[in-house]
């Protein structure tokens, strides 16, 4: 176990460059066992959720070979299918909730597949409705042993269909377009994700051999094909990532370059910062975020409290409300935050009120921040990281406070944040990796 230890109220600056996408990484990296060719992805990031798919591929005997920083070549040629429904592979997976995503490439080439209930981060509850329907639909059947576990998929064959997403659900979609990639026939997806991590999979399911329109939208089209070859894919910059550095530099007073954002991927990612009065200037694919003393909440036209809230592509990712939420604290004025999609994601702010933040906790899906204008530095405290997200919202609210604070159960930080510390230090933070 690991803690932050932290001294807050110092100014950062420098460039930094963010890490390739984790939500992407998951998913593209799963759909290397479609193929016994070469995949080659670049960009990896090298963090605790991705380096822990690549081993669980590694004991399926996909061959793994490290070809460069950030970069991996993956053949599974020579697979161990009934890997997939041990005890080494349950306790493993169980860590993670993106191993569910290796059911549909797996159930697409093998006609089989086994997952388990899935792990990762506590923020609420996460179905498996979707993508269990939609392998359904596709002409497979399933079922829960509770003895061991795991739900149980076969398919003599997959068939095309038409099918009706309950929910635009992100990994719901990857799976199944995984697995229809090579059903016999045409398989419609109508109310399909279509977030920048589901085009780049599209995309590089594409250059496989695969045939599927209508990507970036919400109706995919998939035309089956007999099998997949190798490829060669580079991953997005981390949306999430560009996000938290807009908001750290805000709160911190700091003036930081963004190099290499990704911009004309973000979508409304940097209007939602600009709602919170941050200035942003923008240079080819560099995002400069200036040094601010106050930067002030705008209100609605009619003049009433502006609400952020989280809405599937192209809406406003609910990854960055923890970030929007912790740099409104020292902003002007007022905003409502509303996380729609996860019930326990914003009960992180208890700390925040207990660093000097001013907010109320409506009830677990919406919470009132009121801005202090500067007028009050937060104070260092110590705290627990319950998941990713809201980990990096309470670092950056310590990286703005007066004095020490304490961040415990960072694990849930690495998870998602490549080498954090040691990039923040190159800016000039003052923070400690502590083994506890």
């Amino acid at each position: 176990m690991h803690s932050f230890e932290v001294q807050g109220g110092k100014k950062l600056q420098g460039h930094i460059i963010p890490q390739g996408a984790k939500n992407e990484a998951l998913q593209v990296i799963s759909a290397v066992l479609l193929t016994a060719e070469k995949v080659t992805i670049t960009n990896i990031p090298d963090i605790v959720d991705v380096n822990l798919l690549i081993e669980l591929l590694g004991e399926m005997n996909v061959k793994v070979e490290r070809t460069g920083p950030g970069a991996c070549s993956f053949t599974a040629n020579d697979l161990n299918i009934d890997y997939l429904h041990s005890e080494a592979y349950k306790k493993k997976s169980g860590k993670l909730r993106g191993s569910v995503m290796l059911a549909g490439p797996m159930l697409g080439r093998f006609k089989k597949a086994f997952i388990p209930k899935p792990g990762g981060d506590k923020i609420g509850r996460r179905r498996l409705d979707t993508h269990i329907i939609g392998f359904e639909k596709l002409g497979a059947s399933f079922v829960y042993h509770e003895e061991d576990g795991f739900f149980h998929l076969n398919a003599s064959g997959l068939k095309g269909a038409h099918l009706l997403l309950d929910e635009p659900s992100v990994t719901g979609t990857a799976n199944i377009i995984m697995a229809a990639v090579m059903a016999k026939g045409i398989t419609t997806v109508y109310n399909a994700a279509c977030e920048p991590y589901i085009q780049q999979l599209c995309k590089m399911l594409n250059s496989m051999g695969a045939k599927i329109t209508g990507i970036g939208s919400n109706m995919l089209t998939i035309e089956g094909v007999d099998q997949l070859g190798g490829a060669a894919h580079r991953i997005l910059p981390d949306m999430i990532e560009v996000g938290s550095f807009i908001g750290l530099a805000a709160m911190t007073q700091s003036d930081i370059t963004i190099k290499g954002a990704g911009i004309e991927h973000l979508g409304i990612i940097p209007e939602k910062f600009r709602q919170l009065g941050i200035q942003m200037n923008f240079s080819g694919d560099d995002i400069h975020i200036p040094e601010q003393e106050i930067y002030e909440i705008q209100t609605f036209l009619d003049g009433s409290v502006m609400t952020i809230y989280d809405h599937p592509w192209p809406g406003f990712t609910p990854d960055l409300l923890s970030i929007v939420l912790v740099t409104a604290v020292q902003a002007k004025g007022s905003v409502l935050i509303h996380q729609k999609m996860f019930e326990s994601r914003l009960f992180f702010v208890d700390k925040l009120i207990d660093m000097g933040a001013r907010i109320v906790l409506c009830d677990p899906h919406r919470a009132v921040v009121i801005g202090l204008e500067r007028e009050q530095m937060l104070r260092g405290i110590t705290m627990s990281s319950p998941d990713i997200r809201a980990g990096v919202a309470l670092l950056i609210a310590a990286l703005s406070a007066e004095g020490e604070s304490m961040i415990q159960n960072i694990e849930q930080i690495d998870r998602g944040y490549q080498d954090i510390d040691g990039r923040l230090r190159r800016l000039g933070a003052d923070i400690k990796r502590l083994a506890v």
